[in-house]
């Protein structure tokens, strides 16, 4: 595992682990004593859904090579993904964080006077952005209710405006729960 790479993709692959491989891994790369190991592995037979002992071998590598801020980063930005307050939360990831993890999503840029009168949805999805192949495309998707700006669904006559910025630059588009576009307010 090279140690180059983000706090966070580093803590994603600790964390994702296989149950086997994490016990193992804990064992080999951290300081922790023998008893708490035992009972980390104890507590992951019982509820392994719960994924302790990948977390907390996540915390413990990603700590030990990068720091305990990056860690908390790490996990802040893992776990904002899936929050129900998404738009707020984002917000408070750093820049390097917030492009790591979306990191190799397609990405345009528009201007910021098209958020000025705001930037029809149509237009957002393929015509300023080649998100999508055509207008008909992007209509159909948005009448399949499968559009998201900032994990809020939205209908045709949705306008993005400067309010949908995330750290007054971003937005995120996604379709259905696959597919995600970036698109950088310049």
């Amino acid at each position: 595992m090279p140690s180059e790479l983000s706090p966070y993709k580093f803590y994603q692959y600790w964390l994702n682990s296989s149950d086997e491989d994490a016990e193992k891994y804990i064992k080999i790369f951290t300081f922790l004593e023998e008893q708490e190991i035992k009972s980390l592995v104890e507590t992951h037979t019982e509820q392994p859904h719960l994924r302790q002992l990948q977390k907390r071998l996540a915390q413990e590598i990603t700590t030990m090579v990068h720091s305990q801020a990056d860690f908390e980063n790490a996990e802040k930005a893992s776990t904002i993904l899936y929050s129900k307050s998404f738009k707020a939360d984002i917000q408070t990831l750093d820049e390097a964080t917030f492009l790591d993890v979306f990191e190799g999503v397609p990405t345009a840029e528009v201007s910021k006077s098209l958020l000025e009168s705001g930037l029809d949805m149509i237009a957002a999805l393929s015509a300023e952005t080649n998100f999508l192949a055509s207008n008909g495309e992007a209509r159909r998707a948005l009448k399949e209710n499968s559009i998201s700006v900032n994990k809020e669904k939205v209908g045709e006559s949705y306008k993005i405006s400067s309010t949908d910025l995330i750290n007054d630059t971003y937005v995120i588009i996604n379709r259905g729960k696959r597919s995600t576009f970036i698109i950088r307010v310049v």
